[in-house]
C-alpha cells in the first residue's frame, strides 16, 4: 500500500484517450494543432494573454523558468527546502548558467516578505556580490502548506517594487486551488506571478507539465532554450494532448479534490503528531523508528523523512479502502 510518492500514481484514463485520439500523422515539434491551442486554452483559463509550453518533466519546467527570469550573475531567492534547492540535482544553476539560489528561511517550507527581505537586505549592492533578480516559492509547499492569495500578492508586491521577476512551482498547483477555492489567476496573475510552472504529473498525468507565462514576451527566448536543453521532443502532440485531457472537464480538479479528501481522513487519524497543516496531500509525522516500523510490517510504504519523522502521500487514485486502514493504523500506534 503505497503512500510515498504522488509521483508513483497510476495515469488517469483520460490521458491514454486523447493520447491515442492524438495518434495520427500531425506537424511535428510544436507545430500540430494541439500545441498551438494551448496558449488559448490557457488564456481563458487564467483571463488573460499568456504564452505555454508543454515541457516533460517538472525540472525542465522550473529550470526553464528561472532561466528566463534571472541572469547568470544574478540570485534567486528561495526556500530553504524549495524543491528548486534541494531536488534539482542543480539544473536550476545549470539551466540559468550560474544563476545563485539565496536562501531563504519560514515555517512550513513558506517564504515571507520579511524573512525575503533579510536575506535581500544583508546583501551590499556592490558588484562584488550577487544581487537577487528573482523570487521563486512553491504552492503548495514541500511540506503540503498552501499561500492563499493575499501571501502571493504580498510577495509579489514586494519582488515588483525590488525589480524583481516572480516565478511559482505549482507541482502541486490544483492541489492548492482546491484548497483555497481560489481562481486559478487569484493566485498567480492577480497576485504578481510572472511564471507558473503548471504541475500535472503528479496529479493524473503521464509526461506533460506547463510552463505558463503571464508576460507572453518571455516565452520567446524559453523556446530556443527548451530547444537546447533537450527538451522539445519531437512527437509534442502527445504532451499537448495529456495537457488538454487535464483540463477538459476540470480533471486537474477532480484529481486534486480525491487527493485531498484522502489527505485529510489520514490528517484527521494523526491528531498530535501533525508537523504541518495538511492544505493538501503531503502529511508529515511524527513517529519513532520503532512505529515506522510497525506501519511497514502492515503493508504501508512511505518515505522516512527527518529523524523521528515520516512522510505521507496521498494521490488522485489512493484506494479509499488503503487510506482507511492506513489512518486505522495510526490511530493504534
Amino acid at each position: 500500500m503505497r503512500f510515498f510518492s504522488d509521483n508513483a500514481a497510476p495515469v488517469h484514463p483520460a490521458i491514454f484517450a486523447a493520447m491515442a485520439a492524438a495518434d495520427r500523422v500531425d506537424t511535428a515539434y510544436d507545430g500540430d494543432a494541439l500545441s498551438k491551442a494551448l496558449d488559448a486554452r490557457f488564456s481563458a483559463l487564467f483571463g488573460c494573454e499568456v504564452a505555454a509550453l508543454w515541457v516533460p518533466t517538472g525540472t525542465a519546467a522550473n529550470a526553464l523558468a528561472l532561466a528566463a527570469l534571472c541572469p547568470p550573475f544574478g540570485g534567486v531567492i528561495c526556500h530553504r527546502d524549495a524543491h528548486i534547492q534541494n531536488d534539482e540535482c542543480g539544473a536550476p544553476e545549470f539551466f540559468t548558467h550560474g544563476a545563485k539560489l539565496l536562501i531563504a528561511e519560514g515555517a512550513g517550507a513558506k517564504v515571507t516578505p520579511e524573512s525575503v527581505r533579510a536575506v535581500a537586505d544583508a546583501i551590499a549592492d556592490d558588484v562584488h556580490r550577487v544581487q537577487p533578480r528573482a523570487l521563486s516559492i512553491t504552492n503548495a509547499t514541500e511540506y503540503g502548506c498552501v499561500y492563499p492569495p493575499a501571501e502571493v500578492a504580498a510577495l509579489g508586491a514586494l519582488a515588483k517594487a525590488r525589480g524583481w521577476r516572480f516565478h511559482m512551482d505549482g507541482a502541486r498547483f490544483a492541489n492548492a486551488i482546491v484548497h483555497l477555492g481560489c481562481t486559478p489567476a487569484e493566485l498567480t496573475v492577480q497576485a504578481g506571478v510572472d511564471v507558473l510552472s503548471f504541475g500535472f504529473v503528479k496529479n493524473g498525468g503521464l509526461s506533460a507539465e506547463a510552463l505558463i507565462f503571464f508576460d507572453p514576451a518571455l516565452a520567446d527566448d524559453t523556446r530556443r532554450r527548451r530547444k537546447r536543453a533537450g527538451h522539445l521532443l519531437s512527437k509534442g502532440r502527445y504532451l499537448a494532448a495529456q495537457i488538454h485531457a487535464m483540463l477538459d472537464g476540470d480533471v486537474w480538479l477532480e484529481t486534486a479534490r480525491a487527493a485531498n479528501r484522502a489527505a485529510a481522513t489520514l490528517a484527521g487519524a494523526a491528531g498530535g503528531r501533525l508537523l504541518h497543516p495538511v492544505q493538501a496531500n503531503e502529511i508529515f509525522l511524527r513517529a519513532t523508528p520503532s512505529e515506522a516500523a510497525a506501519l511497514r510490517a502492515q503493508g504501508f510504504d512511505f518515505y522516512d523523512w527527518a529523524e523521528g519523522e515520516i512522510r505521507l502521500v496521498t494521490h488522485w487514485a489512493s484506494p479509499e479502502a488503503e487510506v482507511a486502514a492506513l489512518a486505522a493504523a495510526i490511530t493504534a500506534l
